[in-house]
């Protein structure tokens, strides 16, 4: 505290006194030197002695104070930066003790005394960061003054990782000291943007070195302070390595050089080895023996890291957003931002160069900050919706939209019709390009009438605003751009890395299948390397299992990350079903080209979401799905407006996943899922007949995949058709669309529905004997004796083969299952001419399978494992027999089956009820009416052999020769129709 005059001592002793102790010097001669004591300043001391002065420090004597005390640095000293920032310190604590002073006269002495050793702190503090060679300096590195300012905004706070604390020695800079520095720079402004550049750099080099674990809050809490002054704002984004620039730089460049990359690219997502994820180590220290990790050390590891991800994206947010509210500095980071996602195109690709695209850490972190900054825009009444604009997707502005793949449009259509707005300027020419436009719709739809090219709709609904259309100057608010910049980001980032930790499950699937092959061939015979590749293999499955565990950490166990992109997708639908005319059925005509025009990726990655979300416990917890339920319906079964048929299957996929049976909700979610199928009023009305339109045009999907994807396809749409079928309203539409659409579209559904139950049991019959054969050849002594190489090749096989034959016969069962329910109600369209023989000639051919002369070869060891249940099966079909023939009053069935001369045997109806009375599986009424089905096919079969005999032989001049000679039965047609 500073002290009164005392007895015997002047203002001149109190002014000594009192700068002695903030300058820790002193020019008295014959004064103590040592550690913690001032130091002697015996040159100005010589000086005073020869001017005739005292030996007092005194406000005139400052400078040269400062001067003598700075240019006598020496080895043990403090350094000088950090000597002028304490003096700052200690000046301030002196002036608060010297309020208690009672003198005014010593009280105004004193504060004077203080304020000039604190101007001069801050002046001398200036020049040498601007010139710091002025002084002499320490050789050791970080201790100039450039990394003791960094050093010690860094230490401001504490960090709130709980893995490091403070550990540089510093105390944070004192209160007003950095605001007086920036205020002395005026007089250098040089100096100040040289200054200042040099710290942000090795701000950026600081934080290179971090991961998650290690202490980056505090580097992002100096980023905060330091972007919150408007002057060092504008440094920054004017800074070289903002945004650098030139034909060399690509996304990893932005990455690893811009000021702002590096941290983005804290993340615990694993990258490229070359780059790595900073220090420490978050796989070693979280996830190391990943096999023998408890669930408690787990969740606790989870935990920390979903805390201080979260503090990463607070961080960045607030960054940002003082950034973007400086209008001296918005355009910097809108470019900046726009820059990263075009510079970062190539990661959208399934084989990306790790080298030249940015790692999905810093994507999944831009994607998090991004949807921050649409949060104030996503509220539950989407009330800012009205300020999105399709055109800043058409036109091109700051991102070029023009590659990607458009809904609908190609992108021949779309270049014709941007060009039509851009260039449309008096009401001549629209009218001269309307009617050209309508010449080349009639054309198109003449020569592609059977495709979905009809959608050209180059017609009058984009030509109505086409004078406002043009490109000229068109300014888009912030919440258009943040809003599509923020699509671009997620489909590059969260929703590239959904698909790249979906990629890394099936590797680690994959390596665990080779593991157990290369252990199943240890013994004898083995070659001599094989523990060695066995030990390789474990290394690299524990090193996927580490990689997979900190995919979940940052994505899978953040259900607050998932929920706020949920709620940006949830407006994107609304938007881009805003472009159709909103909410209702059916759909126009012609799809509007401001639909058809924006990229595929928008709808894609909104069910790319729900998928993941449906699968992550809690994530759909509270989320509104009323709006995606809409959105799947009236584009699911929509091919002139949703051109890729994969896309509408994936919306079947998230039906699926969001089925309330058998899927292990939450009661409350449960309940809310089936609230969302059975009281949603679009679903009910028109979500059965898109399903059953869909499963027709999936037959032919463009990819040379089509034949085997149908299947996956069908199948799912069959799981969702099995649910609805017990949802009363939805099972009264589905009989309403069997009635109205009995001879078209529901007979196409039906017709197909019968090719692949056909194809797939056929398929899997032919195999099982294969399959028993080679399980026979795996169980013979002599098979541990064949080359070791041998047996890999026909394990291998036969894996594949269980794997092939389960495939099949769990989409067979799902098929076989459908036409069972169905029939039992829905009748008339398999008794149609077109259907019936087909229909009945099925039933046959699998009756003839499962209970005819060949069925022993279909018994194998555990046909369980391969879906296969011939009794159940056995079952489904004589139920689907006894449905048909009760809805036939006319007979048109069982005629059906005595007439099909490939399978039809009348032995084959009483073994097979006698098979089901024996073990079960139907009521005894049912096979009852079976049995006295067979005796109406066998009526029938008598009386046609009765007609024929009749009739005779037909006269040799009404045969055809060829038909003599080459007359083969007629064989069963898998794909007729």
């Amino acid at each position: 505290m500073a002290q009164a005059v005392k007895p015997g001592r002047t203002m001149a002793d109190l002014e000594d006194a009192v700068l002695r102790r903030v300058l820790v010097v002193t020019v008295k001669p014959g004064s103590p030197e040592g550690p913690g004591l001032p130091v002697y300043l015996e040159q100005l001391c010589g000086e005073l002695m020869s001017e005739d002065k005292p030996t007092l420090l005194s406000r005139e004597l400052l400078e040269r104070v400062l001067m003598d005390r700075l240019g006598t640095f020496s080895v043990g000293m403090e350094a000088p930066f950090l000597y002028l920032v304490n003096c700052y310190r200690r000046a301030s604590e002196e002036s608060r003790k010297a309020q208690n002073m009672r003198d005014k006269a010593q009280l105004a002495m004193v504060q004077d005394a203080l304020q000039q050793v604190k101007d001069l702190a801050l002046s001398y503090s200036v020049l040498m960061l601007v010139h710091p060679s002025m002084f002499p300096q320490p050789h050791e590195v970080g201790l100039g003054p450039n990394s003791l300012l960094l050093a010690s905004l860094l230490a401001d706070g504490s960090s709130n990782s709980g893995f490091y604390a403070t550990s540089s020695g510093l105390e944070p800079l004192p209160p007003g000291f950095f605001e007086g520095l920036l205020k002395r720079f005026e007089d250098e402004p040089d100096g100040f943007r040289s200054t200042f550049e040099h710290l942000f750099k090795d701000l950026q080099g600081t934080v290179w070195k971090l991961s998650p674990l290690g202490p980056f809050q505090r580097c992002v809490r100096t980023l905060v302070m330091l972007v919150s002054y408007p002057k060092l704002a504008k440094v920054l984004v004017e800074h070289p390595m903002w945004n650098p620039k030139g034909n060399h730089i690509h996304g990893r460049v932005l990455e690893v050089s811009s000021i702002l990359g590096p941290f983005f690219h804290i993340s615990v997502i694993p990258d490229h080895p070359v780059f790595g994820n900073g220090e420490p180590n978050v796989r070693q220290q979280c996830f190391s023996d990943s096999s023998s990790r408890r669930a408690g050390d787990l969740n606790s590891s989870y935990a920390t890291i979903k805390t201080v991800m979260h503090q990463l994206y607070d961080g960045l947010h607030e960054v940002l957003m003082k950034l973007l509210r400086n209008s001296e500095t918005k355009e910097a980071v809108l470019q900046y931002l726009a820059d990263v996602i075009q510079k970062n195109g190539n990661r959208s690709q399934l084989q990306s160069n790790p080298l030249a695209v940015a790692s999905s850490g810093m994507f999944v972190s831009l994607s998090a900050v991004m949807l921050k900054l649409c949060a104030p825009f996503l509220d539950a009444s989407l009330s800012k919706k009205d300020k999105l604009d399709a055109r800043y997707v058409l036109q091109g502005g700051r991102l070029d939209f023009s590659g990607l793949t458009a809904i609908l449009a190609t992108s021949e259509e779309l270049a014709r019709w941007v060009d039509g707005r851009n260039h449309s300027r008096t009401e001549g020419f629209r009218q001269v390009q309307q009617l050209r436009e309508q010449e080349e719709l009639r054309r198109l739809q003449a020569e592609e009438a059977s495709t979905s090219m009809q959608i050209d709709s180059l017609q009058s609904y984009p030509l109505k605003s086409m004078a406002s259309a043009s490109s000229d100057n068109v300014k888009f608010n912030f919440i258009c751009e943040c809003f599509l910049m923020t699509a671009r980001v997620l489909n590059l980032g969260l929703i590239k890395t959904f698909s790249d930790f979906k990629s890394l499950a099936q590797e680690q699937s994959r390596r665990k299948e080779e593991l157990a092959t290369l252990k199943n061939m240890r013994g004898d015979g083995a070659p001599a390397q094989i523990e060695q590749d066995i030990a390789q293999l474990e290394a690299h499955i524990e090193q996927l299992s580490q990689d997979r565990l900190c995919y979940n950490s940052q994505l899978m166990n953040d259900v607050d990350l998932m929920q706020e992109a949920l709620a940006y997708y949830r407006l994107m639908v609304v938007w881009l079903t805003g472009l159709v005319g909103g909410f209702r059925m059916p759909l126009p005509a012609v799809c509007p080209m401001e639909f058809a025009s924006m990229p595929e990726h928008f709808v894609e990655d909104a069910m790319e979401l729900l998928l993941f979300a449906s699968r992550i416990p809690r994530a759909l917890d509270g989320v509104n799905l009323d709006e995606f339920m809409s959105f799947i319906v009236m584009f699911m079964g929509s091919p002139l407006y949703i051109k890729n048929p994969y896309l509408r299957a994936k919306m079947v996929e998230v039906l699926n996943a969001w089925m309330p049976k058998n899927h292990g909700y939450s009661p409350t979610l449960s309940s809310s899922m089936a609230s969302l199928f059975e009281g949603h009023q679009l679903a009910l009305q028109y979500l059965v007949p898109n399903l059953l339109q869909l499963y027709v045009d999936i037959e032919f999907t463009g990819a040379h995949t089509q034949f085997y994807d149908k299947f996956n396809i069908r199948h799912n749409i069959a799981e969702l058709l099995e649910y609805l079928w017990s949802v009363p309203s939805h099972h009264n539409s589905w009989k309403q669309i069997a009635m109205k659409e009995e001879k078209g579209s529901y007979l196409k559904f039906l017709n197909l529905l019968i090719n692949d139950s056909i194809f797939l049991l056929d398929e899997s019959l032919k195999k099982i004997p294969e399959l028993k054969e080679m399980e026979v050849q795996l169980s013979e002594e002599q098979w541990s004796r064949r080359p070791a190489q041998e047996r890999q090749e026909r394990e291998r096989h036969y894996h594949q083969q269980e794997h092939v034959v389960r495939y099949d016969m769990m989409l067979a069962n799902e098929d076989v299952k459908m036409i069972l329910y169905t029939s039992a109600e829905i009748t008339a369209p398999f008794l149609l001419p077109e259907m019936v023989e087909r229909i009945a000639a099925m039933l046959n051919y699998f009756l003839l399978q499962l209970v005819g002369p060949q069925r022993k070869a279909l018994k194998v060891k555990d046909p369980e494992k391969y879906e296969f249940r011939p009794r159940e099966l056995l079952a489904q079909i004589v139920n689907i027999y006894v449905n048909l023939d009760r809805g036939d009053p006319q007979g048109l069935f069982a005629r059906a089956i005595s007439s099909d001369g490939r399978s039809y045997k009348n032995e084959l109806f009483t073994g097979a009820a006698g098979v089901l009375r024996q073990y079960g599986g139907l009521p005894m009424q049912m096979l009852d009416e079976f049995e006295a089905l067979g005796a109406k096919a066998r009526a029938q079969a008598q009386e046609m052999m009765d007609a024929e005999a009749l009739l005779g032989d037909i006269p040799d001049e009404f045969l055809d020769p060829i038909q003599v000679h080459y007359y083969l039965p007629r064989p069963f047609s898998f794909f007729a129709f």
